[in-house]
């Protein structure tokens, strides 16, 4: 693949991702977060890529029944040997991979899960020292029972590279599985890379894995686009500044955890980030890789799960996910009509040009509305549960203007777009088809 091709920064605003030299919007969800170890991957991609979606996430983990681990067993024990890559694991990936670019499905890799290296998990995990040949927990440091929250950080195998512990035998081990994802992912331009899910482990930890493999991808004569997902919910934590601080490591930031938090402070925190990053002069994209919210689950509703998916989107940022069942919306069909809704507005749009507009929306009540727009040009409001507000267009200095009103939930389109009227003072009443309901509403200038 030409290296223009793979994903990158989209080089006209560096806030959005690249892909084969077109700017890309990535919209997904899935029913597993390592989708390269479920059974009917191809029928869910293809349901995935008919809904509008490109976007998923892959942990390499292995904790679920059905799974594999990434070692093969030494026959004669029955224990993993460390210096050999398992065939069914990697075989399975490597399908993963072909399938997803086939599809030019964009994969954000997830090289370390710490909950597969904590409790149960854990138990069964090749790198513990009770299921191996290679060491014992004396010569490795490894704990062989570690009974609390993964969060707790009791595990030394996130302490092994030079900057910390400098655990040689362990990181040799480690060296092994990242090298085999490497030798199949890097031949694809279709992947993204973050180094773990949700830590708050020492940043030497990730820094290491990402120069690792940026520096793998250099001898292998490609580029390749890394982050850290770390586990504090508030993105104005310190814990978050060492991805924001640190743009020769980390090429863009995700924002996963963000989706813990209340409406306002859900669209207020990425818009700090954003201008932060702006500030810096190191533009970079803005993910998220995972959408909490469902009534299944324990980190807010299913309603808290849709709102999140549009201020992602409306709120600048250039993915948007939902995380897997129970705790989130995975592929359902909630989750079907809401990929497929903004994928029908955002290709009416040219939604790379514009921008979060909330201080164009007057008369709004809490949570009520939220707007992205290029103005003078056009303008997209998102509506959580119908509504009625005013939207400054004033920037069109009394150009003709349409609107067009989407139903969400049912991936309709309420008729054609009708010329409207603009107040004296340059505002535009937007008033949702129904009360209620997910609606959302593309003004645009006409000729």
């Amino acid at each position: 693949m030409n290296s223009q091709d793979r994903i990158q920064p989209y080089s006209r605003n560096p806030l959005y991702w690249q892909y084969k030299a077109k700017p890309v919007l990535l919209l997904g969800g899935s029913v597993e977060d390592n989708l390269f170890q479920i059974p009917n991957i191809e029928e869910h991609l293809d349901l995935l890529k008919a809904v509008g979606g490109n976007y998923v996430r892959c942990t390499m983990s292995s904790r679920d029944e059905g799974d594999v681990w990434p070692f093969e067993g030494d026959r004669k024990t029955g224990l993993y040997d460390l210096s050999r890559p398992s065939e069914e694991y990697w075989r399975r990936f490597e399908r993963f991979l072909q399938l997803t670019v086939k599809r030019d499905i964009i994969s954000q890799i997830e090289l370390w899960d710490r909950f597969d290296f904590a409790r149960a998990p854990w138990q069964h995990n090749p790198y513990n020292p009770r299921n191996n040949i290679n060491y014992t927990a004396k010569e490795s440091n490894l704990l062989e029972d570690i009974n609390v929250h993964p969060g707790q950080r009791k595990n030394a195998f996130f302490r092994t590279v030079p900057a910390l512990e400098n655990n040689e035998l362990v990181l040799q081990y480690q060296h092994v599985q990242v090298d085999k994802m490497l030798s199949l992912s890097l031949q694809y331009g279709n992947v993204l890379y973050c180094m773990d899910n949700e830590t708050n482990e020492s940043p030497e930890w990730g820094w290491y894995w990402s120069k690792y493999i940026k520096g793998k991808a250099a001898e292998a004569g490609v580029g390749v686009e890394t982050t850290e997902m770390w586990d504090a919910h508030n993105l104005l934590e310190e814990e978050h500044a060492n991805t924001l601080d640190h743009p020769e490591i980390y090429s863009f930031i995700d924002l996963s955890q963000n989706n813990h938090r209340p409406p306002n402070e859900h669209w207020r925190n990425p818009q700090e980030v954003r201008r932060r990053i702006i500030e810096s002069g190191h533009v970079r994209p803005m993910n998220s890789v995972k959408i909490y919210g469902a009534n299944s689950g324990r980190y807010g509703s299913t309603r808290d799960g849709q709102e999140r998916f549009w201020r992602n989107i409306l709120g600048g940022l250039a993915t948007s996910r939902f995380h897997r069942p129970p705790a989130g919306l995975g592929l359902s069909e909630i989750a079907q009509a809401h990929t497929r809704s903004m994928r029908m507005i955002t290709d009416e749009m040219d939604i790379f040009t514009c921008q979060p507009h909330n201080d164009l929306l007057e008369n709004r009540s809490w949570n009520e509305a939220y707007c992205a727009a290029n103005p003078g040009v056009e303008y997209a409001v998102f509506f959580t549960d119908g509504g009625n507000v005013l939207l400054d267009v004033s920037d069109a200095s009394g150009k003709p203007l349409a609107v067009r009103w989407l139903d969400i939930r049912k991936s309709q389109w309420a008729g054609k777009a009708s010329r409207v009227e603009i107040e004296t003072n340059g505002s535009l009443r937007l008033v949702t088809p129904t009360e209620e309901g997910y609606w959302a509403a593309l003004v645009k200038v006409t000729s």
